[in-house]
């Protein structure tokens, strides 16, 4: 492949990845690792996998925290919730994975799952913060 290729697939990923700067709720260490990445597809998977890992902490946190004050039928009612979140967001995290999509794909597949779990955690923290 032409090192123009490589030049267009790297500026097509950054392009896919870069909203997820915007987020607010991901780490500056994320941030920092993206930036050392250069591209790099597989540094890239690497800096999201441990920032889902940090993003599923602080999911099971809020989770956690907000399971102390319910009652028995809200306690319920999150449990129920949240198993149907998690199938959610792998069913639709999956969709992203396109087997044709190349590594593209992979990179999606990886922001997505990573977003959403960022992204739920923020909205279990916010619930906390209302009771």
């Amino acid at each position: 492949m032409s090192s123009f290729k490589y030049l267009v697939i790297a500026g097509l990923i950054a392009a896919t990845v870069q909203p997820v700067f915007a987020d607010d709720s991901l780490s500056q260490v994320f941030s920092t690792c993206m930036d050392q990445s250069d591209g790099s597809t597989p540094s890239m998977i690497e800096c999201m996998g441990a920032e889902t890992e940090r993003q599923d902490v602080r999911l099971n946190k809020a989770y956690k925290d907000i399971m102390v004050d319910l009652s028995s039928e809200r306690k319920k009612q999150l449990q129920e919730a949240q198993w149907l979140w998690l199938k959610y967001r792998k069913t639709n995290c999956d969709f992203y994975y396109d087997p044709d999509g190349g590594t593209i794909a992979r990179v999606n597949a990886n922001q997505c799952f990573m977003s959403s779990t960022a992204a739920r955690a923020k909205e279990l923290e916010g619930f906390k913060q209302q009771n």
